[in-house]
């Protein structure tokens, strides 16, 4: 069955980048109609009119800005939106992904070939993953985010998971804060953390992780020792590895080469996880699209550690689980909702309770 062509608005105050965007998008071949949109105001007019499949969003514009579009997008009519912003060091990004936004990317500034050939490319495969991308699953996971610790008793199977490997790229940052608001101080394991997102954005969403949990949460440091009840989030342009050192095991983090297909790499943070921890590994794949984390995700089961995917009944884009599950590389397939209730319950704690 033929698909029919994606219409999509963009919305921004800049000729430049509507120019720049339009370009891009029009290489697509599932893309239909392109409709341009001057500010917020003008972006609202034509969702009405227009009734687009896709939005791409600028967040600071004059008049109606960009948050305020999408919090009357998200109340009234739910739409993939990607935002294009050109604020790489702040984190209003992460407002924006918190009030329903699917993905980001950095706004063109130059006009400079390198820059606009890697915002063509990330923008194109952001965009493909919009195409699968379901509202319905967005939505709930969004209601998921200020989640209760889970406090009831929860039992304690025979694995002892020391390392939880979590890997996610679209719709990742508000699946994986519906997890780590749930988990109890008392974790008596550490969580990693890579999560596909550009250099200059992973500060700001450790630091906004950190803030909702009761887990420290912060950007992975090269070196670092790992340490229980700690969540390490991979820096944005580099891998996540473990090395031992003595009688203990670090952090080592390692710049991305131009040809990584996925970075942070999932399969390379799980694999090294497994070469040190061995059974002791669990391995966690959220949204997403692609295969990262099927190699990884092997390597974690042939050594008899647990692994676990999003279902497609909460995954806001069903790729990455679904190329792990069709690989025979998954023990189980569990709802967002009940993730931090497999977690507690494969890692020890100081009290039945949490």
């Amino acid at each position: 069955m033929e698909r029919k062509p994606l219409n999509v608005l963009i919305v921004d105050d800049s000729a430049f980048s509507r120019q720049t965007i339009k370009a891009i998008l029009q290489k697509d071949p599932d893309v239909g109609q392109i409709d341009i949109a001057f500010d917020g105001k003008d972006g609202l007019n034509k969702i009405l009119r227009k009734k687009p499949d896709i939005v791409t969003l600028d967040l600071e514009m004059p008049g109606m800005d960009g948050f305020t579009l999408l919090r009357w997008i998200m109340e009234n009519t739910p739409l993939p939106v990607i935002v294009i912003s050109a604020h790489g060091g702040n984190n209003t990004v992460f407002k924006a992904l918190q009030l329903g936004a699917a993905d980001f990317i950095e706004k063109p500034t130059k006009r400079a070939n390198e820059e606009l050939r890697m915002i063509e490319q990330d923008l194109l495969r952001k965009f493909a993953a919009l195409k699968s991308l379901k509202m319905d699953n967005l939505m709930r996971t969004l209601s998921l985010m200020e989640g209760e610790v889970v406090k009831k008793a929860v039992p304690v199977t025979r694995r002892k998971v020391e390392v939880i490997a979590i890997g996610a790229s679209t719709g990742g940052p508000t699946a994986i804060q519906s997890i780590l608001s749930r988990l109890p101080s008392d974790l008596h394991a550490t969580v990693l953390i890579s999560q596909h997102m550009p250099e200059g954005f992973t500060r700001y969403f450790a630091e906004r992780m950190d803030s909702v949990s009761l887990l420290k949460v912060r950007e992975a440091r090269d070196g670092e020792p790992l340490n229980r009840g700690e969540v390490l989030i991979c820096p944005g342009g580099h891998h996540l590895l473990l090395k031992r050192l003595g009688n203990k095991v670090c952090v080592r983090t390692i710049k991305a080469s131009p040809g990584d297909r996925y970075v942070p790499s999932i399969d390379m943070m799980m694999q090294s996880a497994s070469d040190i921890y061995g059974e002791r590994v669990m391995g966690i794949i959220l949204t997403g699209m692609g295969r990262d984390g099927v190699a990884g995700m092997k390597a974690i089961r042939d050594r008899n550690g647990l692994t676990l995917v999003e279902s497609e009944k909460s995954a806001i884009v069903y790729g990455m689980a679904n190329e792990a599950i069709s690989s025979g590389v998954v023990e189980k397939v569990l709802p967002l909702e009940e993730i931090p209730f497999e977690i507690i319950k494969n890692t020890s704690s100081s009290s039945p309770y949490s």
